[in-house]
């Protein structure tokens, strides 16, 4: 999905000129239509009840707006050829976004054409001019199907329904048969292709903003009812999951792209059909308010959404996590305004957390450029003293749906990229993210404090794209675009995910090569101020080196190597045990006509290595002395194993131990007997939890043993068939792949007693 942005401007009064051009097939009630287009007003345009226009930074930013418009109105010179002599033609989006900016200054108090006569004029010329000349009932669709079922249309709508008082019948009536033939009733008869999650949610507003301009109460009910194949969870491809994925193009994690873009949509279409005879109700859709807090908020650090949900995305330009994390900012705001005092109260303290913290980008900065209406709602927020700033939560969030894994603690926050069977490499498509061939094999995103900008400014262009942080690599040379287009890139592995007890976990990727021999198997143990990372079964037969990539910081601060162990000024330090020799590397890389400095640190196995294997661990925000003293205390983190059979470590300060078996069999107190992720916790007050998962979702029964004294199960699981406590604990389950989707969600976890 591309094309102009998503935001919707939509109408105030003066539709009676458009009501009978489009012909209902059941007579409109005016007082419905008028309400509607009230709310279409307050909810997208921001006023009146947003924001005060007499006031800065609105009444600057207004003026432009209206500045900006009477320069589109006094060059608009309409030919057979063209609308515009400065821009091409004919283009599906910078000219219905000029006419759409025209028809908000009209709209708008404060830009110095609040309903000028000659504006209004405009706007109606230039949509006529366009749907004669180039979007047409009987044009051909070519190119972006995206530009003509959704973004032309909703901008053409958006700009005749405000401007509806100078746009005669006959214009309507024309717009309104090109949107049919582009966006005909049959377009939502079946939740598949491309009008899934947020495309659907797209299309279903086109329809909409159709009824309005129709006053076509059918129309209004089709595209509510369309929304319903939305809401559902579902346990595989597009939508949201249980355990918070949110999934588009099949494969691919999206949170931060068609997932904002579902959210704003579904925000929008709350706020304005609520008191309406199609309002909301699918008992459904309160899968939109959960997903705020399990899908969304989690990929959000101090404002910015982070790139490992922004498929292709992420190759927009500097700072495009920043825009994406105002974007899903705005959205909760606009749905708190219709969802339950709890989530109310909860989303505006997290948002308001989120714009506090945004140092980067300041948030109330940026939207008095942007979306007038947001600043508004955001400012109310920062000026309520009685809605605290929320501060980041810590605790561990894992994702196997869409093989993501996300944690945070005091100071710091890490998340890591994965592929699997069922989720991408990475995405690319329309020729964007040609490189990113290496984002899932196990790509470590980490920020300590003051990094909000680290994958902001211009990483993506100047960053080696062999050499992203956390990952194993083959340096096997690939083509742009290597694997198949729009996520069609899927690795054969199966066990990709872990299992997590809300504090610590235990994350595993069975790693496949991109075009490749290449074939890992790594771990990530996610501690209190640590990530222990593992890797064992490297072998590849590509003729090349590989390497594991400690870490790639884009960065000129001073690093300092020393026997076991490496620091970055201002970022943090790594422990790497001796005898494993640290390459590093300092360079400035230049693309896209900017320079920026890199210092790498990394592993090399060598050519086609045979069971090689590594250790390391990743101090975010450490100092040199706290990096030595971890050095020199091995002990605290104990490796229990590093095979292709199993990856474990003890952590007896923590009372942790934490095992993922790649094959059944025994590491340090754990035993299982077939593949599985394995959290122990000793609680150190009488009490443990076990947790348990199967990434695979292959298991029928399983069966794990701590060789440890337990006296008894305080707290079971539906799953636990069978728990044999005493000298050791050993408990049988049943079916865990079947339990929510195949681990999809959550991980078995039980309370046992140790005294």
């Amino acid at each position: 999905m591309n094309g102009p942005s998503r935001r919707l401007f939509l109408q105030l009064g003066g539709l009676a000129a458009l009501t009978a051009a489009c012909a209902p097939r059941r007579k409109a009630d005016p007082a419905t239509f008028t309400l509607l287009r009230r709310r279409w007003r307050e909810v997208t345009l921001g006023y009146p009840g947003t924001f005060d226009p007499e006031r800065e930074p609105y009444r600057s930013r207004l003026a432009r707006l209206g500045a900006q418009a009477r320069r589109h109105r006094d060059t608009m010179t309409p030919t057979a050829r063209s609308l515009w002599p400065d821009l091409p033609f004919p283009s599906l989006d910078a000219t219905p976004a000029r006419l759409r900016a025209m028809a908000r200054a009209y709209a708008l108090p404060g830009t110095g054409l609040t309903a000028e006569p000659g504006l209004g004029t405009a706007v109606a010329a230039g949509i006529e001019h366009y749907v004669r000349h180039v979007y047409a009932e009987d044009a051909e669709q070519t190119g972006n199907w995206w530009d003509w079922q959704i973004g032309t249309p909703r901008a053409l709508l958006d700009a005749a329904v405000l401007a509806a008082a100078y746009v005669t019948d006959t214009q309507v009536a024309a717009l309104c048969a090109a949107v049919d033939a582009f966006v005909p009733e049959s377009r939502l008869d079946d939740y598949e292709g491309n009008s899934t999650g947020a495309n659907r949610v797209d299309l279903c507003t086109v329809t909409l903003l159709r009824a309005i301009a129709g006053a076509d109460p059918d129309r209004a009910a089709l595209a509510v009812s369309a929304l319903s194949p939305v809401f559902p969870y579902v346990t595989d491809g597009d939508g949201f999951h249980r355990d918070g994925s949110f999934i588009q193009h099949g494969s691919v994690p999206y949170q931060g792209g068609y997932g904002a873009v579902l959210l704003t949509g579904l925000a929008t279409l709350f706020a304005v059909l609520r008191g309406t005879p199609w309002e909301i109700t699918d008992p459904a859709a309160g899968t939109v308010l959960d997903a705020v807090d399990l899908a969304f908020a989690p990929f959000v650090h101090d404002g910015a959404c982070m790139d490992l949900v922004r498929g292709r995305g992420i190759t927009r330009g500097s700072y495009g996590d920043h825009r994406r994390g105002r974007e899903i900012a705005a959205a909760v705001l606009l749905l708190a305004e219709t969802a339950p005092e709890a989530e109310r109260a909860r989303w505006r303290a997290m948002v308001k957390g989120w714009a506090v913290r945004d140092t980067v980008k300041p948030m109330l900065t940026a939207a008095a450029q942007s979306d007038l209406a947001f600043h508004g709602r955001l400012s109310a927020v920062l000026d309520d003293a009685t809605v605290p700033a929320a501060a980041e939560p810590a605790g561990h969030r894992l994702f196997p749906a869409s093989a993501r894994a996300v944690h945070r603690r005091l100071g710091w926050c890490a998340a890591v990229s994965m592929a699997s069977s069922r989720v991408a490499r990475y995405e690319h498509g329309n020729g964007e993210n040609l490189r990113g061939w290496h984002t899932g094999s196990g790509m470590l995103y980490w920020w300590a404090r003051g990094h909000g900008d680290h994958y902001s400014d211009a990483f993506w262009p100047t960053v080696d794209p062999y050499r992203l942080p956390g990952t194993t690599v083959s340096t096997r040379r690939l083509p742009d675009g290597a694997g198949g287009a729009w996520g069609d890139t899927r690795p054969p592995a199966e066990w990709v995910g872990g299992a997590t007890d809300g504090t610590y976990a235990a994350v595993g990727q069975h790693l496949y090569g991109l075009e490749s021999t290449l074939e890992a198997f790594k771990s990530w143990f996610f501690l209190d101020d640590t990530v222990v990372c593992l890797g064992a079964g490297i072998t590849c037969r590509d003729g090349v080196p590989v390497e594991t990539v400690v870490d790639n910081r884009r960065t000129g601060a001073r690093l300092t190597v020393a026997t076991g162990w490496a620091h970055l000024d201002g970022h943090g330090g790594y422990v790497v045990p001796a005898g494993r020799p640290l390459r590093t590397l300092r360079e400035d890389r230049t693309a896209a006509g900017v320079t920026r400095t890199y210092t790498t640190l990394w592993l090399d196995h060598g050519v086609d290595p045979d069971a090689a294997d590594y250790v390391y661990h990743l101090m975010p925000g450490a100092g040199p002395a706290e990096t030595a003293a971890r050095a020199a205390d091995p002990g605290r983190a104990r490796v229990l194993a590093n095979t292709s059979a199993q990856q474990g470590i003890e952590v007896p300060s923590l009372g942790v131990t934490a095992v993922n078996f790649w094959t059944g069999g025994h590491a340090g107190l754990l035993t299982a007997s077939g593949p599985c992720a394995v959290l122990v916790r000793d609680l150190g007050d009488g009490t443990a939890t076990v947790t348990v998962a199967d990434p695979r979702r292959a298991l029928d029964e399983l069966t794990v043993t701590w060789d440890r004294p337990v006296a008894a199960v305080t707290r079971g699981h539906p799953l636990l068939e069978r728990a044999e406590t005493g000298a050791r604990l050993t408990l049988t389950f049943t079916a865990p792949a079947d339990h929510e989707g195949a681990s999809r969600t959550i991980a078995v976890r039980l309370v046992v007693s140790t005294t």
